[in-house]
């Protein structure tokens, strides 16, 4: 089954599901909000997607947290996106093993067709 990772009021997320559900895939949510997934999660999302793909600089909690300011390697923004999962880039969808960041209509077809 896939599963997608985010929070349900997210634009992105909401188009993903939109596009899931006219496909007829089952899908499982999991809400960063009610179920935060930790550093065993993410790690391995970055053997397949870069980090400046997978960390949002452009969302409410970057600039609320003042992130840009602290100068992170890509060691300490694994830290924080373990800590405070606000900071990926949603929607995460992770087919059979194989993660794809943000929705992106073309690719979501691609994968499903």
């Amino acid at each position: 089954m896939v599963k997608l990772y985010g929070i349900k009021n997210c634009d992105s997320v909401k188009k993903a599901i939109k596009f899931l559900k006219a496909h007829d895939v089952a899908y499982e949510l999991i809400d960063f909000k009610a179920t935060p997934v930790d550093c065993d999660t993410v790690a391995p999302w970055l053997e397949q997607v870069e980090m400046k793909k997978l960390f949002n600089t452009r969302g409410t909690t970057y600039r609320t947290l003042k992130l840009k300011e602290l100068n992170l390697d890509e060691s300490q923004q694994l830290q924080w996106l373990c800590k405070e999962n606000l900071l990926i880039k949603r929607p995460v969808l992770d087919l059979d093993g194989k993660i794809t960041v943000a929705f992106d209509e073309t690719t979501y077809e691609a994968l499903f067709s």
